[in-house]
């Protein structure tokens, strides 16, 4: 791709599930912090041309003395201050991009898994469609419930995915699609989700079941176990 690429990764969520003092971005996972992780797979990424971090205008300070001053990151240009909820800090961040970005890759600060080809696959799709997020199968068998925890339905699982990151958009798009969101006050669990209420189609890229997204204890334990796995890349 002939296109200049630009990485956002927010981070700025409170992780309320982690029950901890520490933010989930600056738990550290053999040492470094899990946001450092996830930035070390983007600063490799030969086709990724800058990354802009999102985090809570508070932690500027804390996320420069242990995430940025500790590592070499020369592909990190700035970093933006988060809204209220995700989706505000990826309009935050959409919105602090220059005019000549042509994708947007948004990842997610505590995904810090993913892999190169993941990343090539889904700038591959975005360059053929406009929008492209990876997804895995889904392997259990999927209720939908009433307000009453009572089973109402059981999807076909073939037809059903898990989205993760990178999600991966024309900038224009993107931009579109957020601020169609804001004006209308549309909110969206993710940024494809957004692109599909203009009426646009996402493509799903195969991810990977590694691509893990560190939310829990548990998660991070899992992190810990694959880390200390010399053969995991």
């Amino acid at each position: 791709m002939n296109s200049k690429i630009c990485a956002l990764i927010p981070a700025a969520g409170k992780g309320s599930r982690m029950v901890n003092s520490v933010k989930k971005p600056y738990l550290k996972l053999a040492q470094k912090p899990i946001l450092a992780h996830t930035l070390q797979r983007f600063e490799e990424n030969t086709a990724v041309d800058a990354i802009f971090v999102i985090v809570d205008k508070d932690d500027f300070s804390d996320c420069r003395t242990n995430v940025l001053e500790p590592h070499t990151f020369t592909k990190v240009k700035e970093l933006i201050a988060g809204g209220e909820t995700r989706q505000m800090s990826v309009y935050n961040g959409v919105r602090a991009l220059s005019e000549d970005v042509d994708f947007v890759v948004v990842h997610d600060g505590v995904r810090p898994f993913v892999n190169d080809q993941t990343i090539f696959d889904c700038l591959a799709a975005a360059d053929a469609y406009g929008a492209a997020v990876a997804a895995v199968p889904v392997k259990d068998t999927i209720k939908i419930a009433d307000e009453n925890a009572f089973i109402v339905e059981t999807p076909v699982r073939e037809r059903l995915w898990a989205v993760q990151t990178p999600q991966v958009f024309r900038k224009s798009l993107l931009e579109e699609a957020h601020q169609k969101a804001h004006a209308q006050q549309l909110t969206a669990t993710d940024d494809a989700a957004l692109v599909e209420q203009l009426g646009f189609p996402v493509k799903l890229v195969m991810g990977s079941y590694e691509n893990l997204k560190i939310t829990t204890p548990e998660d991070l334990r899992v992190a810990e176990v694959r880390l200390s796995d010399p053969t995991h890349p």
